[in-house]
């Protein structure tokens, strides 16, 4: 039995349309060990892409989250400078 439809990751050229490399054509464990190196850089490069993802949206809310405070504090000033020009 198989992995994926096309055959054992590794184990040579597949029905895929490429062969992925000479190493991985030849299969065995050279190419097992390939696939499987190849599997680790992308999901550690997925990994890292999150945890860049997750820092810039938390940076992206703190930004919201000051200019929020910024926009309040404008609104209590106008609105104070308008109850001093009512008085008058």
């Amino acid at each position: 039995m198989s992995d994926t439809p096309l055959g054992d990751i590794g184990s040579g050229a597949g029905k895929g349309g490429g062969a992925g490399g000479s190493i991985r054509e030849a299969g065995g464990s050279l190419g097992k060990m390939q696939a499987a190196q190849e599997e680790e850089f992308f999901y550690k490069q997925q990994k890292e892409q999150l945890k860049k993802l997750k820092t810039d949206l938390s940076d992206e809310i703190t930004f919201h989250e000051e200019q929020i405070k910024r926009h309040q504090e404008a609104i209590a000033r106008n609105k104070a400078r308008v109850s001093e020009l009512e008085k008058n």
